[in-house]
């Protein structure tokens, strides 16, 4: 029997481990994904998407994971992971031309779920269920709430100009401008396309701020705002027919997408997935677009999207940026909502308050109830939550009009 040396085997085992491979980006990447699962579970901030993208995050950053095989995009050689492998390496999707078939073939399951993302399909299908858990009837009651929702993508144009005077090109200035949306699916379904690079900072931004609305939002709305205005009571919304909820998302899709034909998957499948609820012969279909389908689709989008935050790519000086464009976008966004709900309760005379224009950043229902909870601060009596439902379904609309906007510019 032959001597057994265990300080060489030892030495193999450390050297196979990912701890001897582990660099301290990696270490940073685990940390931060450490703080969103902690954000999303203890915080509760988006927990059914927060915790799927720091999980993802965590998977792609641990050492260890580094036996690729090479794929074929656009002629040129990029890394895709083994076949036996859970983890991909983030890098196949990094512009161009690609070989899904490769993928199929030889890539690992997160390569996989990621067609998911770069083809668009997602966020579309996401839109789906929530057109199904939408409400327009407190927009339809009011329109001039859809002035609002307009005037909340304020941040969306200010962020595009500042990132192009910081140097990003339009494709990633147009991306990152997209989170003053405060749309999740919008800011994925168009960074997929115009700047894939830089997926998974986007898309952690675009949620993170949309968690931290209950943070954000209030001071602005405090310091753009008087008393007097944050307790106006508005009078009870008109009560919205049937048939008025059912020809709204065909006419809307009719109009939108004939004008703006990039907006078409977005906005069709948020408009079909309304349509299910409203037209009253699908309530089947409509609780598995709210249930079954929306719970399948954000467990693959999370985690996909979390895995594209791989160190390397993730900790640059472009990070920073991205993450204060986006917040700059958001309080833009908020401030312009704002501002012209003051500008209607002036012209209204004091009709409006101008809380529910913050509600116009989209993010369904958080903004309205934000909104709501403002306003019963300074007048305990006052009940805004429907009439901030109005700007709020409103900038989901507008967001995906700016979608298609940025997408029939710069796609």
């Amino acid at each position: 029997m032959s001597d057994i040396n265990i300080i060489e085997i030892l030495k193999n085992l450390w050297e196979g481990s990912g701890f001897a491979l582990i660099q301290y980006k990696q270490i940073i990447m685990i940390v931060i994904a450490c703080v969103f699962l902690f954000l999303g579970i203890a915080k509760k901030f988006e927990p059914l998407l927060l915790v799927g993208i720091a999980f993802g995050m965590l998977l792609t950053n641990l050492p260890g994971l580094q036996e690729f095989i090479p794929a074929v995009v656009n002629g040129e050689e990029v890394m895709v992971e083994n076949s036996q492998a859970l983890f991909h390496s983030a890098y196949w999707f990094s512009g161009g031309q690609i070989d899904y078939l490769e993928i199929l073939n030889h890539g690992g399951l997160l390569d996989i779920l990621y067609i998911g993302v770069k083809t668009g399909l997602y966020p579309c299908l996401i839109f789906i269920g929530v057109g199904a858990m939408t409400d327009f009837g407190p927009m339809l009651a009011n329109p001039k709430s859809m002035i609002l929702g307009a005037a909340a993508q304020l941040g969306i144009y200010m962020a595009l100009i500042l990132a192009i005077v910081l140097g990003f090109s339009g494709e990633v200035a147009a991306s990152v401008a997209i989170i003053g949306g405060a749309d999740g699916p919008t800011a994925i379904f168009v960074t997929k396309t115009l700047a894939p690079e830089y997926l998974g900072i986007i898309a952690i931004a675009a949620y993170s701020y949309m968690a931290l609305i209950p943070l954000i939002q209030p001071p602005i709305m405090r310091v753009l705002t008087t008393k007097k205005e944050r307790m106006i009571r508005m009078d009870q919304l008109r009560t919205v027919s049937k048939a008025e909820k059912i020809i709204f998302p065909i006419a809307v899709t009719a109009i939108t997408v004939v004008l703006l034909p990039s907006v078409a998957p977005l906005l069709g499948c948020l408009m079909f997935g309304n349509l299910l609820k409203e037209c009253g012969v699908t309530e089947r279909l409509s609780d598995t677009a709210q249930n079954a389908l929306m719970n399948i689709v954000t467990l693959f989008l999370g985690i996909s999207v979390g895995a594209t935050a791989v160190f390397d790519k993730f900790l640059n000086p472009d990070t920073l940026k991205i993450v204060g464009l986006g917040l700059l976008a958001f309080c833009f966004s908020t401030a312009g909502g704002v501002l012209m709900g003051k500008l209607m309760c002036w012209i209204t005379k004091g009709k409006v308050n101008p809380l529910i224009g913050a509600a116009g950043v989209s993010a369904v229902p958080m903004a309205a109830r934000v909104a709501h909870n403002e306003g019963k601060k300074w007048n305990p009596d006052n009940y805004l939550l429907m009439h901030a439902m109005g700007p709020n379904v409103a900038g989901v609309i507008g967001s995906a009009v700016a979608a298609g906007f940025l997408l029939a510019i710069f796609g």
